[in-house]
């Protein structure tokens, strides 16, 4: 079975090498011709996930036309760049595995939807959980969500890509997967200002916990199932990027902790930090929809600017209320 990854980056060529340990031909799309060449010549991504040896299965293209005949494509485009991708690739009836974690600004659209919009005839499936690329790539233990309303689609999914070191989690629930994936960005730029300002464990974890409520209520409201948000996709990357400079979001959240402006921050990466491109979209969809989510709302005032003592002194000053 073919499988073709659409993204050259960390996560995208992680993904790839699970695929190849899980006995699979994988054809790995990139825009940058650099990253093309060292996969195919070196068998290593030295630009993304320099030091980590790939599977000599993996072949990389900077077509997307060479995608034509995979059984499944995983996409692993930036969240905001995914329908562009997909609307110039020849996708068809071929299921797409969102990996992407985030709400499209503009239209504040679910990433399923975006997909959907590009590909009305393919199946979607989404992946999620507490994952970094470099643990995953090097094949250390990790578990994921996979959600897809289709339940035979979901056991084929799973069947080729699991293995021993990647264990998957079925679902139905797409909603409740994609929700805990794009939150959590948010929330890890707020755990990362925490440890920036030096504010100390017992904060981060109080932002952690009533983090989590907003994600949950927020998950609810769009229609989520509980359960999701209580487990890998949900609470589960929540910890993960909440607590690791691993994180770029936590990284990014730790800049803006230590008096950096965003733009600073967000000019010098190589890697996208998807919460500030997914905070004031949530911020927006949150509005819409009657739900209160007061963290997400100081993480757009540090981005926006606002100095990191007036957001801590706004969020510990509003009104005593019962914890829910």
């Amino acid at each position: 079975m073919k499988i073709a990854v659409i993204g050259g980056g960390a996560w995208g060529t992680a993904l790839a090498q699970v695929a190849a340990r899980a006995d699979q031909n994988v054809l790995l799309w990139a825009r940058e011709p650099d990253v093309v060449d060292s996969i195919n010549t070196l068998h290593q991504n030295n630009q993304f996930l320099a030091g980590v040896p790939l599977s000599p299965s993996i072949r990389a293209t900077g077509d997307l036309a060479d995608l034509a005949d995979a059984a499944a494509i995983l996409v692993v485009a930036p969240a905001q760049h995914v329908g562009a991708v997909l609307a110039q690739a020849p996708i068809g009836a071929t299921p797409l595995v969102l990996c992407a974690k985030g709400i499209e600004a503009g239209t504040r659209r679910l990433i399923s939807d975006v997909a959907q919009g590009a590909a009305p005839d393919a199946p979607i499936a989404v992946l999620s959980g507490p994952t970094f690329a470099h643990e995953v790539a090097a094949g250390q233990p990790t578990a994921v969500t996979l959600a897809c309303t289709d339940a035979a689609l979901r056991t084929r999914l799973a069947d080729r890509l699991a293995a021993p070191a990647f264990r998957i989690y079925g679902s139905s629930d797409v909603i409740g997967a994609e929700i805990g994936g794009a939150v959590k960005n948010v929330l890890a730029i707020a755990c990362g200002v925490v440890e920036g300002a030096g504010l100390g464990q017992n904060a981060r974890a109080a932002l952690i916990a009533r983090g989590f409520a907003e994600m949950t209520r927020f998950g609810l409201a769009r229609g989520a199932q509980a359960e999701t948000l209580t487990g890998l996709s949900g609470l589960g990357d929540l910890v993960l990027t909440c607590s690791s400079t691993n994180s770029r979001n936590f990284s990014l959240g730790v800049g803006l902790g230590q008096g950096r402006s965003a733009t600073e921050l967000l000019a010098d990466r190589r890697t996208v930090a998807e919460g500030a491109f997914t905070a004031p979209v949530l911020r927006e969809a949150a509005a819409d929809a009657g739900v209160d989510m007061p963290v997400t709302a100081a993480v757009n005032a540090l981005l926006e600017g606002a100095a990191v003592s007036q957001v801590i002194e706004a969020l510990l000053a509003r009104p005593l209320k019962p914890e829910r």
